[in-house]
Parts: structure tokens; sequence; C-alpha cells
């Protein structure tokens, strides 16, 4: 498995070259740091996606003595060592750059990541190869777009939720997310297998 994490490093050598410029123009235009973190991590998983998308390497993957399990489980496990290894990177780089980051601005761009990540990695075995990381990469800049405005506008109108959640203590908040998201990202990995497993290729 851990050779399966990292094929996906090697066949991303040349768009690891724009990795770094590519996180520095964000540094550069002041984005905020959490949505940097985000790209950051998108980087490399997606991009693999993309390229095994083009070249159909699923089939080349099912001839490889790795069973369909382990195909995914990498796809997942590699998601955090990526996001992990990028968030290492972009923290030095906004370092570098005199940029000002916190904690939570590393676990609101790591969360949102695995978040995205567990809606989308099931997309590439549903649909047919084609298309999907183009829409999937479309969808997640308008997300960015408009999603803070979308918060905003539900913050103000759905009044309840809102007090419900300003009563909860921090600490509290913070873990209750967490195990969501890390549920939401199991219950993902889980249903990809399943989908992976009745496929044919």
């Amino acid at each position: 498995m851990f050779n399966l994490i990292r094929r996906d490093v090697i066949l991303q050598k040349r768009q690891l070259l724009i990795f770094i410029p590519f996180i520095l123009f964000f540094i550069i235009m002041d984005s905020h740091p959490a949505l940097i973190f985000l790209i950051a991590s998108i980087f490399i998983p997606f991009n693999t996606y993309a390229y095994d998308e083009k070249v159909e390497t699923n089939i080349l993957l099912n001839s490889l003595p790795y069973t369909r399990t382990e195909i995914i489980a990498s796809r997942y496990l590699g998601a955090i060592v990526y996001m992990v290894l990028a968030i290492g990177v972009t923290s030095l780089a906004l370092f570098a750059f005199n940029k000002p980051f916190t904690m939570i601005d590393i676990a609101i761009g790591s969360s949102l990541f695995l978040l995205f990540a567990a809606i989308t990695f099931p997309l590439f075995y549903i649909f047919k190869p084609g298309y999907i990381s183009a829409v999937v990469m479309i969808s997640f800049l308008l997300l960015a777009a408009i999603g803070p405005a979308i918060v905003l506008f539900l913050a103000e109108h759905l009044t309840a939720i809102t007090d419900f959640i300003n009563s909860l203590s921090v600490p509290f908040l913070y873990i209750g997310a967490t195990l969501l998201i890390m549920l939401i990202y199991l219950i993902s990995w889980g249903t990809t297998t399943v989908i992976y497993k009745r496929k044919a290729f």
C-alpha cells in the first residue's frame, strides 16, 4: 500500500514543481491562511485523480498484486499524508513571507479539505471518467468564491442554529466538528470501497 502512495508522488513530480509557485501566488495575493492550507492540501490528491482519469490507471492498478480495498485505502490514507506534508510546506512558506497564521487556520483548512475529499472522492468511481476532475475543481472554485457569502446568509437567517452553536464551548465545538468530519471521511472511505469493488474495468 505504501508503494501505491509513493506512486502518486512519483507521478506528480512535474506537478510538484508548480506546487511552490502555486502556493506562493496565494500568499502574495494575501489570501486567508485557512484557504491557502486548503488549496495546498487539495493539490496532489486531485491532480492524481485527474491524471488517473486521463490514462485509465485503474485498469493497470487492478492488474497489480493489490486488492481493491488496498487501492482505495491508499487513496484515502495518501490524501491525509499529502495534507500533512502540504501543511508543513505551506507553514514554512507563510513563515518565510512573515505571514501570520494560527493552529485554527490549519485546523479549518485541513477540516475543509477532508470534508471536500470525502464528498468528491466517491464521484471519481461513480461516474464515467472524462470530465469529473474538471467539474470537481470548478465546483471547488465556485464554493470558495460564494461559500463565505452563503455561510453569512445562513447565519443571519437561521438564528436558532447560530444561537445553539454560539452556546457551545469552544473545545466542545472543535472536538465535535473533528469527530463529525472524521466520521464523514470514514463513511466516504467505506462507500468508495464498496463502489470500487463492484466496478468493472
